[in-house]
C-alpha cells in the first residue's frame, strides 16, 4: 500500500478537542505530522468544512479540515 502523505506521520496517543463554534468534544489523536493528523471519536459524527483541533498536552491548536472518514476514524488536514 502506498502511502501519499507529503511529510512522515508519527504514532502518537494524546487527548484532543474538536472545537466548533462555541462547543468542543473529546477525541484522541492517533497520529500527527506537519500536515495532519488521524483522530478517533467515540461515535459517528458529522464534522463542518472547518474547525478546531486542540491538543491541550502540546498546548497547540490546528485549524482543520476533514479529509476522510471512516466509523469513527477521521484524517484532517492542517491549514
Amino acid at each position: 500500500m502506498m502511502d501519499r502523505r507529503g511529510t512522515p506521520r508519527h504514532r502518537v496517543f494524546k487527548r484532543g478537542t474538536i472545537a466548533i463554534g462555541g462547543a468542543g468534544f473529546d477525541c484522541t489523536v492517533r497520529n500527527l505530522s506537519a500536515t495532519g493528523a488521524r483522530i478517533d471519536v467515540e461515535g459517528p459524527v458529522a464534522l463542518p468544512e472547518e474547525f478546531v483541533l486542540v491538543i491541550e498536552t502540546d498546548k497547540v491548536k490546528h485549524r482543520c479540515r476533514p479529509v476522510w472518514s471512516a466509523a469513527q476514524r477521521i484524517g484532517v488536514a492542517f491549514r
